[in-house]
């Protein structure tokens, strides 16, 4: 077994990067919420950085954070760093963190393309990933593949709920007072999280049920679509609070989490130390 204890800085930097994408993604959301506006979409909210006199430092560091991200991604799916295992359900696991580093390194790309040209590169509006649907429409049972992976986003939104209200995503955490202080805004974060990724996963469907690829979108189409809705904008409010605690979960992972085959110590996990605490408190 080589030696990959690389990953854990690198981890923690894709963290980091990643809880600005969305502290970005909910700070600029709620402001426009609290002023009368629409929710950002995570392009668009990049793009915003841009025009603020400190916002290419920020980007630099999302640029590294989705790099490094990836990198993770990509190297937790090959060498299985978290132990999910060779088996059916572990290969699914695997295979969903490849996609996820090819999103972010996609994410990467957007804050590179506005730190040299100014352009976040046509991905605002959705205007890529509805040019992409378009594209997948036209082929052979097209809107069926459309639908399809439709159904994965929703899955995938619905691991995340799941990931919540099950709380596994404490076996991955160092127990500590701040952990464990804040871990009913993590729970939020990570339900919220999964809410709008399964609102996009129910957009594509929509767009193959109506052959509408306008229809598709992504976070900010999400959260425009349920600002339509009854009491929409209470509802994209919370969401976006909800948003800033995924936001801090990113940031508590970049400190303490650690990697099953590439971190050292015996440091008890914030599942165990609740589980403790519970026991305890049940006798």
């Amino acid at each position: 077994m080589p030696d990959l204890s690389w990953s854990v800085p690198v981890m923690r930097a894709g963290y980091a990067g990643r809880g600005l994408v969305y502290l970005a993604v909910a700070g600029f959301s709620l402001f426009a919420i609290w002023h009368g506006g629409q929710a950002n979409g995570t392009s668009s909210s990049l793009a915003q950085l841009e025009t603020k006199a400190w916002g290419s430092i920020v980007l630099v560091l999302i640029f590294i954070g989705m790099v490094a991200y990836a990198v993770w991604r990509s190297a937790d799916a090959v060498f299985d760093l978290d132990d999910h295992g060779s088996g059916g359900k572990g290969f699914v696991a695997r295979g969903a963190m490849l996609v996820t580093g090819l999103l972010h390194l996609g994410l990467a790309g957007v804050a590179f393309t506005l730190l040299f040209t100014g352009d976040d590169g046509g991905s605002s509006g959705g205007s890529t990933l509805t040019k992409t649907v378009d594209a997948i429409m036209g082929l052979p049972a097209g809107r069926w593949m459309v639908g399809l992976v439709g159904l994965t986003v929703i899955a995938y939104g619905g691991y995340y709920i799941v990931k919540a209200w099950r709380g596994t995503y404490r076996d991955r955490l160092v127990a500590n007072h701040f952990t464990e202080y804040w871990n009913p805004a993590l729970k939020a974060g990570l339900m919220a999280k999964g809410i709008v990724i399964a609102i996009v996963g129910g957009l594509a469907i929509f767009a193959a049920w109506t052959a509408d690829p306008q229809q598709a979108g992504g976070t900010g189409e999400a959260l425009g679509w349920l600002t339509g809705q009854p009491y929409g904008r209470i509802l994209v409010g919370l969401i976006c609070v909800g948003l800033l605690g995924f936001a801090l979960y990113c940031f508590v992972s970049a400190a303490y989490r650690f990697v099953p085959k590439a971190s050292f110590g015996s440091e008890r996990t914030l599942g165990e130390s609740l589980e403790a605490r519970a026991r305890a408190a049940a006798r």
